[in-house]
């Protein structure tokens, strides 16, 4: 059956004459997890990102080469991308109620769409891009579509340093680990989200963690579900058939304060920290790190604080959030209006979203669609914020 172009969402639409811009509020790690290098999708839960342990002297580092993710889960999980999202937060947080949450997505899905919202916040300028979108009663998922989810570079080819940089600079705390993604909640406007996003480090110092076996955040039955043993995590990974996903227990929690965001460039063309801040303000990451080389030579770089301009970058872009606010409110409606499914196509040239009918397979498997369900009694699930 041929797509159908259901709607056509116009960027002018997308204000309101309110002045006080939306922020965040209410931020939450939710849950972690690593992909394992291995024949069959894998991943380890909590996991761990890599430590960030610098040079104190400049050191040379390797150009990048060999196989580069863009989109790690779609490649290792084609078949349900967002499946590993839910099975680590089930198991770190098994009573959490998801049918609290209006959204549930990626970071680049959010980059994206603020990006249409205002294309002066994309540093290469406005690329297409594709999202699909299913809702299923009061929640909706935005699950990532690239048309290259990795590329490999050859040994003549030249794509910057970035990913040696990291593994030059870091120490893998996860064996066989690929990347280490994580999965936070917060309000934004009257709608709360669900984010997963990669992190590159963490920095040990500001790193708030805390055991598996004696953590009491804030003393609530909820934090004491969190604590798991291996037998316990077993019995809870016994998967549908129709799953493919393995999962493990590995790594340590990482409190959101010590996470770390790193960003390579050539030393003659400083990077720019707006270019950076919305990537930092959709996933709350405080800390920067900003590395110049010269010819692949580093100099020891800092760690930056950057909460407070990540702020101010907030109140700065007020109208550019009320926008994104409204846009995901319409982007939900009309998915919702046509059977909960829907494809979301940008062109790159145009002031409008395409909003085609999705034709496809579910995005989950059918288990976790349960979690979903209005029926379920509220007594048998219990919100982060009971």
């Amino acid at each position: 059956m041929a797509s159908i172009r259901i709607a056509d969402i116009h960027r002018p639409d997308l204000t309101n004459s309110e002045k006080i811009g939306p922020s965040i509020t209410d931020v939450e790690h939710l849950s972690s997890y690593n992909w394992i290098e291995s024949s069959t999708p894998t991943i380890a839960v909590p996991g761990c990102p890599p430590l960030w342990s610098p040079a104190k002297t400049p050191k040379k580092v390797a150009k990048d080469s060999g196989l580069i993710y863009i989109a790690q889960n779609a490649v290792r999980h084609p078949e349900s991308p967002l499946e590993p999202l839910f099975r680590s937060l089930y198991i770190e947080n098994p009573l959490y109620n998801i049918r609290l949450v209006d959204l549930i997505t990626d970071r680049n899905n959010i980059r994206k769409l603020l990006s249409f919202i205002n294309p002066n916040l994309s540093k290469n300028g406005l690329e297409p891009f594709t999202i699909g979108v299913e809702v299923t009663n009061n929640t909706a998922i935005f699950c990532r579509m690239e048309a290259e989810t990795c590329m490999f570079i050859g040994p003549h080819e030249f794509r910057g340093y970035g990913h040696e940089f990291e593994k030059a600079f870091t120490t893998t705390q996860v064996s066989a680990s690929t990347g280490h993604h994580r999965i936070i909640s917060y309000n934004l406007g009257d709608l709360k989200f669900i984010v997963r996003y990669e992190t590159d480090a963490y920095v040990d110092e500001l790193s708030g963690v805390q055991s598996r076996n004696v953590e009491l955040e804030n003393g609530s039955l909820l934090s004491m579900m969190k604590t798991m043993s291996l037998s316990q995590l077993e019995s809870r990974s016994r998967l549908p058939a129709e799953s493919k996903l393995v999962m493990k227990e590995e790594g340590k929690q990482v409190s959101i304060q010590s996470t770390l965001e790193i960003k390579t460039r050539v030393a003659h063309k400083p990077i720019n920290i707006q270019e950076v801040l919305p990537q930092l303000w959709v996933s709350q990451t405080p800390n920067l790190v900003r590395a110049y080389h010269k010819g692949g030579l580093f100099e020891p770089p800092e760690v930056e604080a950057v909460t407070r301009e990540i702020t101010k970058w907030e109140e700065d872009h007020a109208s550019d959030l009320r926008g994104l606010v409204i846009l995901i409110k319409e982007i939900i409606r009309v998915a919702r209006e046509n059977d909960g499914n829907a494809v979301i196509k940008y062109d790159g040239r145009s002031d409008n979203l395409e909003v085609w009918r999705r034709n496809g397979s579910k995005m989950l498997p059918d288990d976790l669609y349960s979690k979903l369900d209005n029926k379920m009694e509220s007594a048998q699930a219990i919100g982060s914020d009971s």
